[in-house]
């Protein structure tokens, strides 16, 4: 690969993250789904999308092994198009089902082929050490197009919940471009017909095992208030009349999470030299638990304000625990082993979301007193994991010294 290719993979690739990101029906789908169906189904339905990436996950990793880096990228935004279409058109249940099904299996076809795809092309042009940074970069433009996103979305939401997702599909189309103008990167090493020794080998790295359990939580409870943070806003609002602005509020409340997740990700840096990776990590997973602590303890409209933190933990934690990993790994397995990580984070997250849609009533809408008991649930077995992690890190390399990230 010449270097001419491997730096046109490195400043296309924000811009496939911008696109991909584009996600103008995050502030306002629960409610569409809670208003053409009911709260558990849109519960249901979350868990269905989960479901439909954690099945897809190591096929979909161990594609991108085989077939490369490029073609997965494009297969992924291609999904996603698809599906955006699917929930824009709706018509029931069924349509709703496979629509997300393609959302998820775009998720899943990107899921570790992205990261992949941007270490490799850095490594192409003898700058791997240039991971944290790159890394770094690109989760500004995700959240800087999510905040965008939200807030278009949710402005969008109060006339049509449908043109949220139709947007949506055309963002993807425009990712599906970018990822056409890539270049496959080379993979090093023999290609071995069987991933399992390899990922055997990985997990069996003490701290690829902590980092890998620490990831598979906090895959969970960063998503715990995207599932409940839209009927929370709901019922909040009701009592002061304001329940009818909901998908504006909700679409400037996730825009403002975005938005504080960027200004978060210039100080994470810092941050990741005085205190060191594994305490930056833990403080990260401890923002998430207490997130749901306090959901669970308030309905007052003052706690929405809290939901602005929401990305803060990812901020802190993601772009470092994928350059902390990849060098790590070797070229084909790298993508199974992080989609099997992917798939372990989301598989144990889909099936309590089947258990709280089991909790949740069959009503038009989920007040709080519903979501309280999941929400305390969520946050004790929180704190539980925590201390576990915290013990198991006095014994494990999880720091090593910071990579360039200027």
């Amino acid at each position: 690969m010449n270097p001419e290719a491997a730096a046109r993979n490195v400043a296309l690739y924000p811009w496939f993250k911008f696109f991909q990101s584009l996600l103008f029906w995050q502030a306002v789908w629960f409610l569409y789904f809670q208003s053409s169906l009911s709260a558990a189904a849109a519960v249901a339905l979350y868990a269905v999308y989960d479901t439909a990436t954690l099945i897809l996950e190591v096929p979909s990793g161990y594609a991108s092994d085989r077939l490369g880096r490029r073609p997965t990228l494009i297969l992924a935004a291609g999904c996603g198009a698809l599906g955006c279409g699917l929930l824009a058109l709706g018509g029931g249940f069924a349509i709703f089902v496979l629509g997300q099904v393609a959302l998820g299996a775009a998720a899943a076809l990107a899921s570790g082929t992205d990261s992949s795809f941007l270490y490799e092309s850095l490594r192409a042009q003898g700058r791997g050490d240039r991971v944290e940074a790159e890394e770094l970069r690109a989760w500004r433009f995700s959240f800087s197009a999510l905040a965008l996103a939200a807030v278009s979305g949710g402005a969008l939401g109060l006339v049509s919940f449908p043109l949220t997702f139709g947007l949506g599909g055309l963002a993807f189309a425009a990712a599906c471009l970018i990822a056409w103008l890539f270049t496959e990167p080379p993979h090093r090493g023999a290609e071995a017909a069987n991933p399992l020794p390899g990922l055997r080998a990985a997990i069996s790295r003490p701290v690829l095992a902590w980092l890998f359990a620490l990831a598979v939580l906090m895959y969970g409870y960063s998503h715990i208030p995207f599932v409940f943070g839209q009927p929370f806003i709901l019922d909040a609002l009701r009592p002061l009349g304001l329940s009818e602005g909901t998908p504006a509020v909700s679409g400037v409340v996730t825009a403002v999470m975005m938005v504080v997740s960027v200004a978060a990700s210039w100080a994470a840096p810092g941050l990741r030299r005085r205190f060191g990776l594994a305490a930056l990590l833990l403080l990260a997973f401890g923002m998430q638990i207490g997130l749901s602590a306090v959901l669970a303890a308030s309905a007052s409209a003052l706690v929405v304000a809290i939901l602005f933190l929401r990305m803060v933990p990812d901020a802190l934690s993601t772009p470092f625990i994928l350059a902390r990993i990849q060098p790590l790994l070797d070229d084909h397995t790298r993508a199974t082993c992080l989609s099997v990580q992917s798939l372990a984070g989301r598989a144990l997250f889909a099936a309590s979301l089947f258990v709280a849609a089991g909790a949740s009533p069959d009503t038009d809408s989920m007040r709080h007193a519903e979501m309280q008991p999941i929400l305390a649930a969520y946050a004790a077995a929180g704190l539980l994991c925590w201390l576990g992690l915290l013990l198991w890190a006095r014994r494990v390399p999880v720091d090593q010294p910071a990579l360039r990230t200027k």
